[in-house]
């Protein structure tokens, strides 16, 4: 009884050792191929390419006047995508050596984006980065007002106008950021008048039917130190009927033409001795079927104040108009210039009566048609009184530019 406890437990040790001798064999295999497990397996290789984006991950407030860059160490770029959270794509060109990747603009400001750029080591081994920034918001901005009005028709005499909300300093940059064009084509050249404005206009005036686009691209371009625009817009127009008029104030004659032929012939009367109107040519820049008149605002006292002027036409910023008159002698229109700089014609009070010169003319004219003021007596009319650069040179005019 005490002995076969001894035996099994021989046997048992018996059984063991062959298990590990087989073992050893079987798991290294007749060729020698480790078993599952073992410690002969190896780990997945990691590409040795190190990729950067600038700006980097995370960034809040980027710089949006510098371009994204992606750069690899140990490896070649194959793949940049950069993207805005409208899925707009931010273009650029990969290096000749394909270690870098540059935007070819920098991007917009006030705006996330996200980048995803894959690269290959030598052995071909895959590496990749995902990247989150958002670019700052500036806090000094500009914007441009422009005439005439999107959609609008206007005539051949209508300049592109833009007044700027503050000073701009770097007229360069901002003018290449601006860009007038024309269908048919033309040359079409921007002026500094000041600052704060800045206009375009060809070497003539606009052919009847042209179609003109203005192309604002002014978001964030820095038109003085610290202070970007915020516009991206296209703006149409269309050139009407080709009217212009001529006011011979020494005959006290408006004599009208419409696309080559003389329409109509009206009697005037303008700017006395002591008030006399401006000369050149005046492009209409406003019109009113009534308005208030009052020579406080042109510091001429207290002469007059009416307060429903018919048909009224605006010609210079100073306060120069062409509009109807009720409240002169009829005998006045054709024979003696008597207002305070403006030219009239013979209307009627409440400006409904069709068959008066001053609401014929105001009819037949649009914002845009051009007033040419002769035989006035006084100098001619600034360039900048209004819209009215057609009364600077072409050569002048090119030298405003500053681009």
């Amino acid at each position: 009884m005490i002995g076969a406890p001894v035996l099994l437990l021989t046997a048992c040790n018996d059984n063991s050792a062959n298990s590990a001798s087989g073992g050893s064999g079987g798991s290294g295999g007749a060729n020698g191929t480790p078993a599952s497990g073992g410690t002969g397996s190896s780990a997945p290789k990691t590409s040795a390419a190190v990729i950067t984006v600038t700006p980097a991950d995370g960034a809040a407030s980027a710089s949006f006047s510098e371009p994204v860059k992606v750069a690899v160490a140990n490896g070649t770029l194959t793949s940049v995508k950069v993207t805005d959270t409208a899925g707009k794509e931010l273009a650029g060109q990969l290096s000749a050596d394909g270690t870098g990747w540059t935007s070819a603009a920098a991007p917009a400001s006030g705006t996330k984006y996200t980048v995803a750029a894959t690269a290959l080591d030598k052995d071909k081994l895959e590496a990749d980065s995902n990247a989150v920034f958002t670019t700052a918001t500036p806090a000094n901005t500009f914007v441009g007002y422009f005439t005439p009005e999107d959609g609008s028709t206007v005539g051949v005499g209508m300049p592109v106008s833009i007044n700027f909300s503050k000073p701009v300093t770097d007229r360069k940059a901002v003018q290449q950021a601006i860009t007038v064009i024309a269908e048919p084509g033309v040359e079409i050249v921007g002026h500094w008048f000041s600052s704060t404005r800045l206009d375009f206009r060809p070497q003539e005036y606009w052919a009847k039917g042209t179609k003109v686009t203005l192309k604002l691209r002014l978001k964030d371009v820095e038109g003085a130190k610290g202070v970007y625009g915020t516009q991206s817009k296209d703006v149409s127009f269309t050139i009407g009927r080709a009217q212009t008029s001529v006011a011979d104030l020494a005959a006290k004659k408006l004599t009208v033409t419409t696309d080559g032929q003389v329409s109509a012939v009206y009697k005037i009367s303008g700017g006395s001795p002591e008030h006399m109107t401006w000369g050149g040519k005046m492009v209409i820049s406003e019109q009113y079927t009534q308005t208030r008149m009052n020579s406080q605002t042109v510091n001429l006292g207290s002469e007059y104040d009416i307060a429903d002027v018919p048909h009224a036409q605006r010609l210079s910023t100073s306060g120069t108009f062409i509009h109807g008159n009720y409240w002169s002698s009829p005998s006045i229109f054709g024979g003696q210039n008597t207002s305070h700089g403006c030219i009239g014609l013979r209307d009627a009070q409440g400006a409904q009566d069709s068959g008066t010169d001053g609401f014929k003319f105001y009819k037949s004219s649009m914002v845009g048609d051009v007033v040419e003021v002769v035989n006035s007596g006084d100098k001619t009319v600034a360039p900048d009184n209004g819209l009215n650069g057609w009364n600077m040179g072409w050569a002048a005019w090119k030298a405003g530019s500053a681009v």
